[in-house]
């Protein structure tokens, strides 16, 4: 099994069914800003503190532009289960085969008391809108990871405005002045050719008529 996914790499190209009856392709979700989060089990302590969460600020997220998908292990009939029971606002995805979770590397060897079976690691990736990893918590402590989430959310819309206007500084303001500095000097070298020519035209000596 191959490790973390990475920042920069892109998500895999897998389809997935979600608990409405519709099919989720990984690569599809381009356009917005994706929170992909990997959790053990359904309806378990931590999976519903981490789901209920997600779903208390699914407000927020919106308004930031961020869609959430959690995905497990376990079947559509349990993921309804679970949704319905905490009503759970956002989609399901079912990865029974753990296709999905080798691919992001969430799929791993767990030690439970001493006994090792593998597993889903609870684990986050954030996506942005054309598919490619923005940042990866991996083995996540549920407690207050809903805050760090949006909190880089956030802050890739802070650099993301602070780059804009650097951008917008770069590009118009040197450029006005460079167009306004050529214009300058081609005026100032035009008066002086006409300066020249003037002067030419008086001290030149009357031609000769033959």
């Amino acid at each position: 099994m191959s490790g973390w996914l990475e920042v920069g790499e892109r998500i895999p190209d897998l389809t997935l069914p979600a608990d409405d009856g519709d099919s989720v392709r990984l690569r599809d979700l381009k356009g917005k800003t994706t929170v992909v989060y990997f959790y053990p089990k359904d309806d378990t302590p931590g999976c519903t503190r981490e789901a209920c969460a997600f779903r208390d600020r699914s407000a927020e997220l919106k308004k930031l532009g961020v869609q959430v998908f959690g995905i497990s292990a376990d079947d559509l009939k349990s993921h309804g289960k679970f949704r319905d029971k905490y009503s759970l606002n956002f989609p399901l995805l079912s990865d029974v085969d753990h296709r999905a979770a080798e691919a992001f590397g969430a799929w791993q060897e767990k030690n439970n008391y001493g006994k090792k079976y593998w597993g889903i690691v609870r684990s986050t990736f954030l996506i942005d809108s054309a598919g490619v990893v923005l940042k990866v918590w991996p083995k996540v402590n549920v407690d207050g990871h809903d805050a760090a989430v949006i909190e880089a959310v956030r802050s890739l819309d802070r650099s993301a405005s602070s780059e804009a206007t650097e951008l917008k500084s770069v590009k118009k303001t040197p450029a006005k002045r460079g167009v306004g500095t050529a214009i300058t000097v081609l005026k100032k070298k035009a008066a002086k050719a006409s300066a020249k020519t003037r002067a030419k035209k008086k001290t030149a000596p009357k031609a000769k008529k033959e």
